[in-house]
């Protein structure tokens, strides 16, 4: 049985991310959570991934760090999670890639705290066009590729599993979408894998009072 190491489920946006994914195309794997506030965090991390970060899926004794690379790892394994047709496969990695490395301001001024609602932030220019951006994303796919399904090119994959700490984020601090963008919104928040983590970070505990006093 694989192991993913990820931290706090109401904190860790880059461990959803895989978690889900890897869910999501029945890789089978344990979760080994090691809790922000834990005494020795650093330690206890840096002794198990190079990185010194989460997430980590060690593997048969393989070791593969950061989100977008585990994704694609079970994606080579399972044959599953990124589209069939080839231009819109490589659209879904350009949109994960975009997301991996993109929307500084969504990060930073809204940090996942899934347990959190109704939390009002401001609404700065470079806020307002991370927003718009990851709408013209959402709204763009749902109408090019989305007829099959419900999310982002039909069939779930890699490029929904990047958004998922944006739907948490949305859910905390609210957002102004377009209605394709909402309805995919709405759907993916009542994923039952979502559903699953989201009750994690309600049990979990171990709150970090810098993150929840934000937007308060």
């Amino acid at each position: 049985m694989s192991t993913l190491l990820i931290g706090s489920k109401n904190y860790s946006s880059w461990s959803l991310r895989p978690w889900l994914f890897l869910r999501k195309v029945d890789f089978a794997f344990v979760e080994q959570i090691v809790h922000f506030d834990a005494a020795g965090y650093q330690a206890q991390i840096a002794a198990l991934s190079p990185s010194k970060r989460v997430p980590l899926l060690i593997d048969d004794g393989l070791k593969i760090w950061d989100s977008l690379a585990i994704c694609e790892y079970a994606a080579d394994l399972t044959g599953r999670g990124l589209p069939r047709i080839r231009p819109a496969r490589a659209r879904a990695r350009s949109i994960a890639a975009e997301m991996h490395s993109g929307f500084p301001t969504l990060r930073n001024e809204c940090p996942m705290n899934v347990r959190a609602r109704n939390r009002s932030v401001p609404a700065t220019p470079e806020l307002q066009a991370d927003i718009a951006r990851i709408d013209e994303i959402w709204s763009e796919c749902r109408e090019k590729y989305g007829g099959g399904g419900n999310w982002l090119f039909g069939d779930f994959n890699m490029a929904d599993a990047m958004f998922a700490p944006v739907f948490f984020r949305f859910q905390t601090y609210g957002a102004a979408l377009s209605p394709a963008s909402q309805a995919y919104l709405s759907h993916a928040l009542a994923d039952p894998a979502l559903r699953e983590w989201q009750d994690g970070a309600s049990k979990e505990g171990h709150p970090l009072p810098e993150v929840d006093r934000i937007g308060i």
